[in-house]
């Protein structure tokens, strides 16, 4: 493994760790020329995944994308890293059980959407206003007024 400061290619392993039901190691690394610690995971690749936008343009599933969704819709509020992993682990698995080898982005929106809204109310509203490109306050009240009469 290089490491990511002096990309330097001999490190060594400290700790590893099962992460989730055993799909996931953590390792903990260290440099050997520079000495930093660094941190990498390791997962099995899935089976290619195409996603279908609504424009009907297709692209290569990308895990880091979605992550990037999640993590920007929960910037600042109280959650956990492992939380937001879990959450993008449990939407991909929600994807590959359907065995198909296309899937369209409104399906992955509506599950981020869906445990978002168990994990964060406010952090779904947020990925709800970009994922619905809300055009006006009144689209944005009234997703919070039904968010607010489901609880």
């Amino acid at each position: 493994m290089r490491c990511p400061h002096c990309l330097h290619s001999d490190t060594e392993v400290l700790d590893s760790r099962k992460l989730g039901d055993g799909e996931i190691v953590r390792r903990r690394r260290k440099c050997r020329a520079c000495v930093r610690r660094f941190t990498t995971y390791e997962r099995v690749e899935s089976v290619s995944l195409t996603v279908v936008k609504k424009d009907g343009e297709r692209e290569p599933y990308d895990r880091e994308k979605l992550m990037r969704g999640v993590r920007t819709a929960c910037y600042r509020r109280p959650i956990a890293v492992a939380q937001l992993e879990c959450l993008v682990n449990d939407v991909e698995s929600a994807m590959m059980a359907t065995d198909d080898q296309e899937v369209c982005s409104t399906v992955i929106g509506d599950e981020v959407m869906r445990r978002l809204r168990e994990l964060d109310e406010v952090a779904y509203i947020r990925f709800a206003s970009v994922y619905r490109a809300f055009t006006d306050l009144g689209k944005l009240r009234e997703a919070v007024d039904e968010l607010l009469e489901q609880t």
